[in-house]
């Protein structure tokens, strides 16, 4: 089975510190709470991965496996929520939290208390031009929800996505099952830039990584591949 690609206007090749690396999308289904995350990377990624390369996964897809995705008629927004939407700063990156229904989420997950203090942090940060400091206080978990944009595949487009559960965890389940000397990174990426949630035997640093992902390879929209495999050119 041969299905890497490379996504439109995404670059092959990536230079870092003087060393190419191969990027390729790693097309699959759909995946939902019915697919087990590492029979889907044995099935997809087994056949196409090499000894020493390093595959990456949207910590999206794995939260859906998860059972990580809400859908959006089975949220109901309190006040509060709707409230707190309204002082979002929205991107070309996602939703965020920016719709009451991924506000609530955040309410639920991390707590009202720590939401309203981060809230109140984020504001101070507007006022002497500092950005990102309600996150800083709000943690992954509520960094990591999103809902549906106008490029969401189908089901999720009606849905909200939550953090996926140990991702460092799952990573490392995931090398084992390839079997073939792999690393394996659980990756929060999009076009504005990425982070690493959780990563088993990587052959550089997290940054590295970053780095070479840095156009985010996987892309945004209804490519369908939720993995990746990054390859050092010999």
């Amino acid at each position: 089975m041969n299905n890497l690609i490379v996504n439109d206007e995404k670059n092959k090749v990536r230079v870092v510190d003087g060393v190419s690396y191969e990027r390729y999308g790693v097309q699959t289904h759909v995946l939902d709470k019915s697919d087990d995350i590492c029979e889907v990377a044995q099935r997809y990624v087994g056949p196409n991965c090499e000894p020493n390369d390093v595959i990456v996964l949207s910590e999206k897809a794995l939260g859906c496996t998860q059972g990580r995705a809400v859908k959006l008629t089975d949220i109901h927004p309190r006040p509060l929520a709707r409230f707190l939407t309204k002082f979002v700063t929205k991107t070309p990156a996602g939703i965020g939290l920016g719709m009451p229904e991924t506000m609530e989420m955040a309410l639920q997950e991390v707590g009202t208390p720590r939401i309203l203090l981060a809230a109140a942090v984020g504001a101070l940060g507007k006022l002497v031009g500092k950005r990102g400091w309600f996150y800083m206080v709000a943690g992954r978990k509520a960094a990591s929800i999103d809902g549906p944009c106008s490029y969401t595949i189908p089901p999720y487009n009606e849905y909200v996505s939550l953090a996926p559960a140990e991702p460092a965890e799952s990573a490392k389940k995931i090398a084992e099952a390839l079997g073939k000397n792999v690393g394996v990174a659980i990756i929060d990426q999009n076009d504005l830039g990425g982070e690493i949630l959780g990563a088993y035997n990587l052959p550089y640093s997290n940054e590295t990584l970053i780095d070479i992902l840095h156009d985010n390879p996987l892309g945004q929209a209804s490519q369908r591949t939720p993995f990746g495999i990054v390859r050092k050119v010999q």
